[in-house]
């Protein structure tokens, strides 16, 4: 490797940095076309589409089942936008350390260059070379150490600059793999953003055909179909014995979720205005000095698990299959959570969703 592109590497690093922030655009996939009532085949073009109760609760599902998709999608937006953050700061390091060991290597080369120009003004000889040549006995010997110190201090010179040139060697390797990590995280963001969108969009195409009291059916049908799942939770007794009392850290979180009730869902939201799900479990513990990963799919694979009977106000419940969405347990039966898109930060059932298990920040 030819050194002297360090620092143009190092430079080059740090100027990349910029492009950190640009992702792809994307658009929303196909619409699944719901069935429309006999009632409407006569209605006049342009009239919106109307739907019976059936067809309605299969809007639901289809609606549903989109920011489901999108949630995940989030997951991943979320954690490749942590690695990206990551890999960012380690090429900063990086960097730095590549300029500052070129200038280490520069000092190192000068200090060998003095050595040099000194013997050669001796005549060839180091220092204490020409004591060493003397009859007089004291004068010899001083000469003699004079001289193993120059031969020490030069072996320890030619050493720390062979250290530094290999460090110099690694951080520069490392270096290239970090961007190449960078890379790759910031190609995942944009395809999960890419994700996100087109899910959404597909979901509020949807949402769109209804009229009004078409739109108000769909949210009692949602409203319906938490309660229906709650009640079949709370009658499983999956929380019979659950009694725990709140950390004083769990407390505090529970503090700073609740006092978000009422703010928009905004993917890849962390607040202080709006946020997604994992969003405000992850500031809430943030806020109770406890920091924890960002994404509901990194809470549950990182974060302690207890049962469900062990609950107690402040842990994390874990929902659907793929850990794509996380409440936080607040005590009855209730978590507070940040559901989707077009919903804003609210108490809800625990067991209104399906439950993948729970997970104690404080543990």
């Amino acid at each position: 490797m030819n050194r002297r592109h360090c620092a143009t590497a190092a430079i080059t690093l740090v100027c990349a940095l910029a492009l950190l922030t640009s992702t792809g655009q994307a658009s929303a996939a196909p619409v699944p076309e719901p069935s429309p009532s006999s009632s409407s085949s006569s209605a006049p073009a342009g009239t919106p589409q109307r739907y019976s109760n059936a067809d309605l609760e299969k809007v639901r599902e289809q609606i549903e089942t989109l920011y489901r998709k999108a949630g995940a999608a989030t997951d991943a937006y979320n954690l490749a936008e942590e690695q990206t953050k990551k890999q960012s700061g380690e090429i900063v390091k990086l960097a730095k350390a590549i300029v500052d060991g070129q200038a280490r290597i520069a000092a190192l080369k000068d200090r060998a260059g003095a050595q040099a120009r000194e013997q050669y003004r001796n005549g060839g000889l180091p220092p204490g070379a020409q004591l060493a040549l003397s009859n007089d006995p004291k004068l010899f010997l001083d000469g003699i150490n004079k001289v193993r110190q120059g031969q020490q201090a030069s072996k320890s010179l030619l050493a720390e600059l062979n250290q530094t040139q290999q460090d110099l060697e690694t951080y520069t390797q490392d270096a290239s793999a970090n961007w190449e990590k960078l890379e790759a995280d910031r190609v995942k963001q944009a395809k999960a953003k890419k994700k996100i969108n087109a899910q959404i969009k597909a979901a509020e195409k949807l949402e769109s055909r209804l009229e009004k009291k078409e739109r108000d059916r769909l949210r009692q049908l949602e409203q319906d179909a938490a309660n229906e799942a709650q009640t079949a939770w709370l009658s499983s007794g999956a929380v019979k014995d659950v009694s725990g009392e709140a950390s004083e850290a769990g407390a505090a979180a529970v503090a700073f979720a609740t006092a978000q009730i009422g703010k928009p869902y905004v993917w890849g939201a962390e607040g202080p205005g709006s946020y997604d799900c994992s969003g405000l479990t992850s500031q809430a513990w943030l806020a109770a000095k406890r920091p924890i990963p960002r994404t509901s799919q990194e809470q549950w694979r990182l974060l302690p698990r207890i049962d469900i009977q062990d609950m107690r106000p402040g842990d994390l419940i874990i929902y659907h299959g793929d850990a794509s969405h996380v409440g936080m347990y607040v005590g009855d039966g209730a978590i507070v959570h940040s559901p989707r898109p077009g919903r804003n930060v609210t108490l809800a059932g625990a067991g209104s969703m399906k439950i993948l298990g729970v997970v104690r920040p404080d543990k």
